[in-house]
């Protein structure tokens, strides 16, 4: 299959790493845990930043997943694993090295476990121990050992299926003809939601955490598929676009019904159900619009979909610098919420356009891939 670049990808991409922003400024103001929280918290916010949990990292896998068959049009299994590793891998290391350890400072400060300059923590504390008894952690940027760990892992698979598809691809493609084919997906899905979820807590850590690794992976392995299927895929998801967005908002209203109910074997069975059902839907009604109506180059995506990668890195340590200093002052919601989100996004601006982008011998360490000359 001829490869041609799907820019409603490159839109979601961004769009979704975008509302990741949004979220983590939201996490400030909710009553879950995180780095910092505000001295005023508004509990009613949990409302849409439960909606958002249900289908934005389900969907960049799956994202990362169509991703990987597009790099695969000129590599070998080797290549494309090298490729990865400098791609994440050195990203990563330099993230834990010099963006990551602001962060756990200002944590450290904020509950009392450390006093002094940042001179004074780093590196002679930013280093001892594993976060979050210690202090070296990958925070934010733990999206990339996992997406690192399932490139390497499916890297000959993938090789093979891109080179002779077969059963499976053509197995898919199948049910993807059909108006409900897409719904066979959520059986795993369901799986690994009743099953596993209540037994592996979902820590970032990588090590020991099967449940997130089997569900992400999987999802990561439905997105090469997807793609490997053809045209049909984009038919079926641009085709029933307004059903699915029925089906999504009717299954996240069934979900705040099931949430109002105490934890049981009965609610956990179905939450599981509706949760996936939730999920895969969403993530079809969002490729189906962006099929429909945002598969065009514009220059604004070019600038996004080069900028984003160093954003996804910078963007929390800026959020928690500018939390730290507002946390506690007696400033409503609107105007913390406001200056967080200019700033995280001000800031990683000018911190991309003015010393990112200028300096080449920085782009590897922010995943930036070498501009190809103009023909």
């Amino acid at each position: 299959m001829k490869n041609v670049r799907r820019y409603d990808l490159d839109w979601l991409r961004v769009g979704v790493f975008a509302l990741l922003i949004f979220y983590h400024v939201g996490m400030f103001f909710v009553p879950w845990g995180w780095h910092l929280k505000n001295n005023v918290i508004y509990p009613e916010l949990r409302w849409p930043m439960l909606f958002l949990n249900q289908w934005r990292l389900p969907i960049l896998f799956v994202i990362s997943g169509m991703g990987t068959f597009y790099a695969y049009s000129f590599r070998s299994p080797g290549q494309y694993a090298w490729e990865r590793l400098r791609r994440l891998g050195i990203p990563l290391i330099f993230g834990m090295l010099l963006i990551v350890p602001p962060q756990v400072y200002l944590e450290r400060l904020a509950q009392g476990a450390f006093q002094g300059w940042y001179w004074d923590y780093y590196p002679s504390e930013a280093f001892k121990g594993i976060y979050p008894e210690g202090n070296l952690s990958w925070h934010h940027l733990w999206f990339l050992p996992y997406l690192l760990v399932f490139s390497l892992l499916l890297a000959w698979p993938f090789r093979q299926i891109k080179d002779r598809p077969g059963s499976l691809v053509k197995w898919v493609g199948n049910r993807l003809k059909s108006p409900w084919g897409w719904l066979i997906f959520l059986l795993p899905l369901y799986l690994w939601e009743a099953l596993l979820e209540p037994n592996f807590n979902v820590t970032h850590a990588l090590v020991g955490d099967w449940f997130a690794l089997i569900n992400f992976g999987t999802l990561f392995f439905f997105g090469f598929l997807l793609i490997a299927s053809g045209a049909t895929f984009w038919e079926n998801v641009s085709k029933y676009r307004k059903r699915n967005l029925l089906i999504g908002i009717g299954s996240f209203c069934i979900l705040i019904f099931i949430w109002q109910f105490e934890d049981g074997v009965l609610r956990h069975f179905t939450e599981a159900g509706v949760k996936v059902l939730n999920l895969w839907t969403w993530i079809f009604v969002l490729f189906g619009y962006a099929a429909t109506y945002l598969n065009r180059p514009s220059r604004v995506l070019g600038y996004c979909n080069r900028a984003v990668y160093p954003f996804y890195i910078l963007h929390q340590t800026l959020t928690l610098i500018i939390a730290y200093f507002i946390m506690d002052l007696d400033w409503g919601f609107w105007v913390k919420a406001l200056l967080l989100t200019a700033g995280t996004f001000g800031g990683s601006i000018l911190i991309y356009q003015g010393v990112i982008a200028p300096l080449k011998w920085l782009h590897p360490f922010f995943g930036l891939k070498s501009k190809k000359p103009p023909k």
